[in-house]
């Protein structure tokens, strides 16, 4: 380490071990959380001294000297206070020692608490104690830390610069704590299910591969939950979820991250219908749990949350943004208006020909809370055929804000058409497709057994915290995000 700064704080942190000082000492003294003594003392006035004596500790986060005296700011995970140390109070020695001390190292102070005459809440240092020396000084400017290759690669340096994104991931945490306790409350388990795959199906992707030696065999990263959920449909689980990671070979963009979260739900008994019912009452558990309105702000938009929210078929809004005719846009007409407004790949179907219209021309406009429903058959292999339109599925997305928050069927019990499907499937990958579904004989051998009527539903998460946090990125969300090598 030749920079200077940093050669400063390892003198000072050989200096402290010189005097028998241990700078990372393995025990601390009980502490309080700095917001419970600001909620404790908050009637407190201008120039009262409680007579009461508290210890926190925490990132000292700011200096400012005066003589004989220096005001201090300290944060926990909580909080911030104010800290005043004096010589009268610390004597000499020890007021000189803290003067040594950093921005950016961790104390324990122990005083009385008191309000200044500007009306800051500050505690008078009787006592304090070293429990991290930091070596690295923060960036400059950190207080406005916006770099985002900074604060995307170096998510702690973020952390303590933005309050902002510290919040964010505060309401992540509680919507994901909300969401499983509504499922909870519904009468869902929670399943764990593997991540290392030998198929990597449920979904639309090209999956990472990877090699187990002992077993010799090459097994993939999940791109989906759904086929080891359906298992324990067959199992006899009649309402399961999970809420984990999954991994798709792709770009990076402000919608996507190759590692995400993914949250399914299965539940028998019901259909695509009542899975809208229930992404409803999750969205608003989610609001509720961070003290958000239904009014969000979303990419520059307003976005109204509050129910009930509209429906729309797929293809009869392709049909009318295209002005095709509703029963030729099922043909190769679609496929054909597709190659014309410069589609690529050309389309294998029409179903995948209006699913690629869809994109272009009704996705962007959906801003409200809209469930898509109805999608043809060839784009849609774990659906139930609609009865009353053998080239439709029960099958909808969600589009808020103009990106996919849900996905979700009236799942296909029947396993002689899923077999039958899941060989469509094969066929498209024969031509070249790699993010066609494979042929999962596992999945086939328990639908066998016979698996009750069920709608199932994958929500991506990191979007719908994207929403309801009014994220721009992806990435503001995922505390990790995938990030290009530096360049050496």
């Amino acid at each position: 380490m030749s920079d200077p700064l940093i050669q400063a704080r390892l003198d000072k942190l050989a200096a402290l071990r010189e005097k028998g000082i241990d700078p990372y000492p393995a025990r601390m003294p009980a502490v309080d959380r700095i917001a419970s003594v600001v909620d404790r003392y908050a009637a407190i006035g201008a120039e009262e001294h409680t007579g009461e004596t508290v210890t926190v500790a925490g990132r000292q986060m700011a200096v400012r000297g005066m003589g004989k005296a220096s005001f201090r700011d300290l944060r926990d995970g909580t909080g911030r206070i104010q800290i005043h140390a004096a010589t009268d109070r610390l004597g000499d020695d020890r007021f000189a020692a803290l003067g040594d001390t950093d921005i950016g190292d961790y104390l324990a102070i122990r005083g009385e608490v008191f309000r200044t005459k500007r009306g800051e809440l500050t505690i008078g240092a009787d006592e304090w104690t070293l429990l991290s020396k930091s070596i690295r000084p923060l960036p400059e400017k950190w207080h406005g830390l916006k770099d985002v290759e900074i604060r995307y690669r170096h998510r702690s340096l973020d952390l303590i610069a933005n309050d902002d994104v510290r919040d964010t991931f505060v309401k992540r945490s509680k919507i994901l704590s909300a969401i499983r306790r509504s499922l909870d409350e519904d009468g869902f388990l929670e399943a764990e299910n593997p991540v290392l795959q030998a198929v990597a199906s449920g979904g639309h992707a090209r999956p990472f591969v990877t090699h187990h030696n002992a077993l010799d065999a090459d097994l993939y990263l999940r791109i989906a939950l759904e086929l080891h959920l359906k298992r324990l449909l067959v199992g006899g689980l009649e309402r399961v979820y999970e809420m984990g990671k999954c991994f798709r070979n792709e770009g990076v963009s402000t919608e996507h991250n190759p590692e995400f979260t993914m949250l399914e739900i299965y539940q028998a008994y019901a259909d695509y219908e009542d899975m809208m019912r229930l992404i409803e009452r999750l969205v608003h558990a989610g609001l509720e749990a961070i003290g958000q309105a239904p009014r969000v702000e979303f990419k520059g938009q307003s976005v109204d949350l509050t129910l009930p929210w509209k429906s729309l078929s797929m293809v009869d809004a392709v049909a009318e943004a295209t002005g095709i005719d509703r029963e030729a846009i099922r043909t190769e007409a679609a496929i054909e208006r597709a190659v014309a407004e410069g589609i690529d790949p050309r389309p294998e179907s029409p179903g995948e020909a209006i699913e690629a219209l869809f994109g272009l021309h009704v996705e962007p406009a959906l801003v409200d809370p809209t469930f898509v429903v109805d999608y043809p058959i060839e784009i849609s292999p774990l659906a139930k055929r609609k009865a009353d339109d053998d080239g439709l599925v029960e099958r909808f997305e969600l589009f808020v804000g103009g990106i996919e928050l849900a996905n979700a069927f009236t799942e296909l019990n029947d396993p002689v058409d899923q077999r039958a499907r899941f060989e469509d499937q094969e066929r498209l990958r024969a031509l070249g497709n790699e993010e066609t579904q494979p042929i999962d004989e596992d999945f086939l051998y328990a639908i066998e057994h016979g698996m009750p009527p069920a709608g199932g539903m994958g929500v991506g998460v990191d979007r719908l915290i994207m929403l309801l946090t009014g994220a721009a990125s992806i990435r503001d969300v995922i505390l990790f995000p995938a990030m290009r090598r530096k360049a050496t």
